[in-house]
């Protein structure tokens, strides 16, 4: 059975990563409210000079196991054992896509979403990054929160927009959402606008004692 956390370890030895660069973050960070989180985020000005989506390799087979990287998450995030044909093609399962609360058993209807777009990441920061790095982040499996599975129509609402401009259309579902956001950008050491900050800072301060868990990527 495949798994988010059977594939990382070979999925990082395949990567040719390029370090992090140094920050105050330690490797592993101890859980912190949402709203002390949002407060990490570095601040800048946001660029989309030069994107392009193909900047950024994804659905790969990092661990040459036949399967790449969606039906990793597919795999991962059915809430059933899956069915799984020849060639890693998931074609059942049950997934629940928590953005909009929608359960769905056919995969056709879920896309993966990157939590931050790839485009988003350019901005960001990722511009700045090696084609290894940038493969890294969009076949991210070494985090939960990177990569989720849900509702094609939702993830092609979201599209490449930022917490200010798009929110899940279930209310319940935007505390999470934030903090897996942040915990992404925390991961990668990307940085946020002021828009962005400000939209964050907003809704964290509706969202109790939701914490955010991160791990500073490779």
């Amino acid at each position: 059975m495949f798994s988010k956390i059977a594939v990382t370890a070979a999925a990082l030895l395949a990567f040719p990563f390029t370090a992090a660069p140094a920050s105050a973050h330690e490797a592993r960070a101890m859980p912190l409210p949402l709203a002390e989180a949002v407060d990490l985020l570095p601040s800048a000005t946001e660029s989309r000079d030069g994107y392009q989506r193909t900047s950024f390799r994804h659905w790969v087979d990092a661990d040459r196991d036949s399967c790449n990287t969606r039906a990793e998450v597919l795999i991962a995030e059915s809430r059933v054992e899956p069915t799984v044909e020849a060639g890693c093609k998931v074609t059942a399962g049950e997934w629940f896509s928590y953005y909009d609360g929608v359960t769905l058993t056919a995969p056709g209807g879920l896309d993966i979403d990157h939590m931050v777009p790839l485009a988003e990441a350019w901005d960001s920061g990722a511009s700045t990054w090696t084609p290894q790095r940038r493969e890294a982040y969009a076949n991210d499996l070494g985090a939960e929160r990177s990569l989720v599975a849900v509702t094609a129509r939702t993830n092609r609402s979201k599209s490449d927009q930022d917490p200010a401009d798009w929110m899940p259309p279930l209310a319940d579902a935007r505390c999470t959402y934030t903090a897996d956001w942040v915990a992404t950008k925390l991961r990668w050491q990307l940085t946020a606008d002021d828009r962005e900050q400000t939209a964050l800072t907003e809704i964290a301060a509706g969202c109790g004692q939701e914490m955010v868990d991160y791990e500073t990527a490779p």
